[in-house]
Order: C-alpha cells, then structure tokens, then sequence
C-alpha cells in the first residue's frame, strides 16, 4: 500500500517507497493523471499486461521500419522516437535501425535545411528526435554523433528547446568563448581529438542535455560510460608520452617561468591528478608511479616554496592526490630530502607553514592540510619490513624535524596566564592544532610523551582553557582528557609534579552554576579519575 513498482527496462526494476499510505496515493493519482491512466487500477504499466507470447511476437517480429528521412517527416519521425522508448524492445529495434540506415548524419542533414529556411517548428522536432536518441543508451550511436564530423551539429540541434522562448548560443560558446590551450604542445593528433571530444561530450552531459528525471537516469549510464572511459584513455596517452611530462616538471620548477604560465602548468596537473581518479587501481599505481618517477614531489616542494597564492593552493591539491594514493610513498621522499635540506624547507614543513598561514576566515585550507598531516603521522598505515620499521622512522624524523613548526604557534600564544591573542581565526587554528597533538597522545606513545613532558606541551596547552571561545577550551580539556585516559604513570607524575590541575579547577569555578559542557566535561574527567584510583587502591 506504501510503493509504486515500475519497469524501466528488462531486469530493472525501480520503486518509490512512501512512509503513509495518504501520500502514496496522492502521487499516485498526479501520476495517473499524467499518462491519462486509472488510478484505481492496480497495474497500469503496458509491459507488465503483456504475455510471455506477445512478448515472443514482439522480438520475434522484423525490425523497426524507418520513415524517410525528410523534412515534411520530421513530426512523424519524433512521434515514432518518442513512442520507442518506454518499451525495451523498441528502443532496441530503433536503435538497430537507426544504426544500420546511417539516420543520424541523413538528420543532421536536416538540420542545416532548416537552419538555413529557419524553420523552427522542425527544428523543434530535431530536438525533441535527438534527445530521444541519447536516451536509447547506445554506444555505436553515440560514436557516431561524437564523431568529430557530427557532434556539433548534434549541440546545435539541442539548441532549439521547444520549452525555451529562445534557441540557446552552445555552439557559440564552444567555438568563440572556450578556448583549448596546450600549457606543453600535444604531439599526438589523436590524443588532442579526444581531449576535444572528451570536453564537449561533457558539456553536452552538464549545460545541454536538460536535467533527467528519475524515469531517465538509468537511460543515459551509457553516456557516463562513454565519458568515462574517454579520461581513462587521455590519462593513459599522457602518462605514456615522456616527453611531454618530462617538460611539464621542466617548467614548473624553472624559475624563468612566468607566473601565469606557471599557474597553468600547475591546473593542469592538477586536472591530470583528478583524472587519476576514474582509473582501475592497476593503472592508478601505474600513473602515480609515473609521476613519482618524474620527480612530482620535489617539484611540489618548489611550487609550494613560491609566492603565488593560487599556485600554491593547486599544488597542495595535487599533494592531497598523492598522500591519499600512498602516504608511504610521500614519507620516504620527505625523509629521504631532510639528509640534504634545512628544515624550513622541508615539504612536510611547507605544508604546516601554508596550514598556519591559512588567510581563509573558516580555514577551509587549513581544515584540509591538516587531515593530510594526520594521514602522513597515522601508524595505521605505515608498514613494516623484517628490515624496517616506518613508523618508527618517521615518528623519530617527524618529532625531531617538523614537531617544533607544528606547535609553534600554540607556544607563541601560551607565554602568559591566558591566550596573548584570543580571535576567532587563532582559536580555530589553535584547536585544528590541539587535535592533531590529541591524535598524536593516542596513537604516538612515547613519541609524543617525551615531547610533552619535555617541552611542559600540556601547561601551555591549559592555558587555552582561558580562552573565551569554549570550542578551543573544550580542545584543551579533552587534550588533557586524553592524557589522563592512558593511566600513565609518567604522565600522572608531570601532572601532578607541575599542578596541572589548576588551570582545570580555575575553568570549572569559573563557570559557575551554569550546567554547559565544559561543566559536564570536567566532571566526567574528575568522575574518571576517582573511579580509577578506587579501583588501583
């Protein structure tokens, strides 16, 4: 009583489920309306009436005849096209048929006859023809109206919407306003066609095609497929061509570049790495391997170093790409290049720096770099050899070489009783901060303890407990929190070595007799430690 069943094509099956029966029947009754059905009729879908021997006719019966492909037609040919495709068998003879009589370029035709005599009520009926024809879902067809000789035309047809007062300038806009520039000079004709076609057949998916509804959705996953498998294709030809990428990474680092150009080379790249993102695990490893050999990290180490600030946030893009491929790989490099650089140059480094710098009010840079720090410092996804260890490797290069950027700015801000600078930007940067170190206590062990304890971390960090921002103070609490939630015994001995309690007990009095979530928090802290230390006795 709650669902509405229909078939869209042989062996798919879709259903829209309803919580009340009152709202079930009122689509119900708006969809009969529209197909002028009755709605006290349970079944009214043709197909589902059909029996297992109509059904034998129907496939069995010859082909889809074709009327003449005229102009005084072209009413009769978008009727016929409109009145294939809610059956399975009929979208499939007409698309036979129209493969095998060549209809779609005899269509096209057409069109630049009533281009030329504007006629519009067939152009109308182009439309209507053509956007019929990609819901048919058919490979062999869209092959032939992507064709290089077909497909603007086919864009020109889906110009002229019935439902619109005014033809649309698609056409115009493909070929005045967007323009193809090689950032390095494509060789291969063959690959710059597809680039071209790849980018047009998008743009038929995003800005021409009308939005389909929930009937025509399942009715265009060949166009998808076709699309699909177009990037996979450009990735493959411009990972194969080495001496394309070879100048690519040549003058993205070249410092004669100019900063255009190179913002260029950095968005495409960028756009290279998106692409990556279609392929089959096999041939991901494949193009990451590729880029890994042509030096993409220390060449994102340059770009990151420079001044251009879209530059630098298309090259952290590109990072994101490659720590979320293989965060080991990007571990090696960076250890590998602190034998040689100075600190402040590290990638790691750049990437906390570009972090704290974040000018952005939300730090929506900031929120995300710092997810790619927590992925590098994860020991979840470090290996280990019979030779090696990488988590302890790294952990002993990071703590030594980049820990000190990390908190700098929380030890800048830590030097009194309370928060030198107390801003709302501060305080978001300092609790993203504050949550990677509380990561850092779960997962770090004695890494991150004889950092704390050595460096008196979480003194500074209770003085945050000061802040007037209760999300930053709730950081620092549950910093603590976490610290107590060890049950280490030299945690315990600094913390009550160096009356760390204090600033907690001064935040709870603080807060008076409201019943918020500092106070709730404070109490559980406290309510935790009584329970462990009846249990310890």
């Amino acid at each position: 009583d709650t669902l509405i069943v229909w078939s869209e094509a042989e062996n798919y099956d879709l259903a829209l489920s309803f919580q009340e029966k009152a709202g079930c029947d009122e689509i119900w009754e708006k969809i009969c309306q529209v197909q002028g059905k009755d709605p006290s009729v349970d079944i009214t879908q043709d197909l589902v009436d059909e029996s297992e021997e109509e059904r034998f006719d129907d496939m069995s019966s010859p082909g889809l005849e074709l009327p003449s492909c005229e102009l005084s037609r072209l009413e009769e040919i978008a009727e016929l096209v409109a009145s294939s495709l809610p059956s399975p068998l009929r979208r499939e003879k007409l698309a036979l048929a129209l493969e095998n009589e060549g209809y779609i370029k005899k269509l096209l035709e057409i069109f630049h006859v009533c281009e030329d005599l504007e006629n519009i009520e067939g152009l109308h009926h182009l439309y209507e023809i053509i956007k019929g024809i990609f819901l048919l879902n058919r490979t062999a067809l869209f092959e032939v109206m992507f064709s290089e000789e077909c497909i603007m035309d086919v864009i020109g047809c889906l110009e002229y919407d019935p439902s619109l007062s005014q033809s649309r300038k698609h056409r115009e806009f493909l070929t005045k306003t967007a323009k193809f520039k090689e950032v390095i000079p494509i060789s291969d004709p063959e690959l710059k066609q597809k680039i071209h076609q790849t980018y047009r057949v998008q743009y038929i998916q995003d800005m021409v095609l009308p939005t389909p509804s929930v009937f025509e959705e399942n009715m265009l996953s060949t166009l998808h497929s076709f699309i699909f498998f177009n990037k996979v294709e450009i990735v493959g030809m411009l990972q194969e061509d080495e001496k394309f990428l070879t100048d690519l990474f040549a003058q993205l680092t070249d410092e004669a570049t100019d900063e255009e150009k190179r913002q260029e080379l950095v968005n495409f790249l960028k756009e290279f790495c998106a692409f990556s993102q279609t392929l089959q695990p096999q041939n991901r490893d494949a193009f990451f391997k590729t880029l890994s050999n042509m030096g993409i990290l220390p060449a994102l180490e340059v770009i990151l170093g420079m001044d251009d600030a879209q530059v630098r946030s298309a090259a952290t893009d590109i990072f994101s790409y490659l720590v979320e491929y293989n965060p080991s790989m990007v571990r090696e490099f960076v250890m590998q290049e602190a034998q040689q650089n100075d600190d402040d140059i590290l990638l790691i480094n750049l990437i906390i720096e570009h972090m704290i710098c974040d000018t952005d009010p939300e730090l929506g840079g900031a929120v995300l770099l710092m997810g790619l720090l927590r992925t590098l410092v994860d020991p979840e996804n470090m290996l280990a050899t019979a030779n090696k260890t990488e988590k302890t490797e790294f952990l002993g290069f990071f703590y030594k070489h980049c820990m000190h950027v990390l908190t700098a700015p929380l030890l800048a801000n830590t030097t009194e009783d309370k928060p030198s600078k107390d801003d709302f930007q501060t305080a978001q940067l300092l609790a993203l901060i504050l949550e990677l170190l509380t990561f850092c206590v779960e997962h770090h062990t004695y890494h991150i303890k004889n950092y704390i304890i050595n460096k008196d971390i979480l003194r500074r960090v209770l003085v945050l407990m000061a802040s007037k921002h209760a999300f930053l103070a709730l950081c620092a609490l549950r910093f603590k929190r976490k610290i107590i939630g060890l049950k280490d015994e030299f945690y315990n001995r600094y913390i009550m070595k160096s009356f760390l309690f204090e600033p907690v007990v001064k935040a709870f009095l603080n807060n008076g007799s409201r019943y918020n979530l500092m106070n709730s928090a404070i109490i559980e802290m406290f309510e935790f430690i009584r329970v462990v230390s009846a249990v310890t006795c």
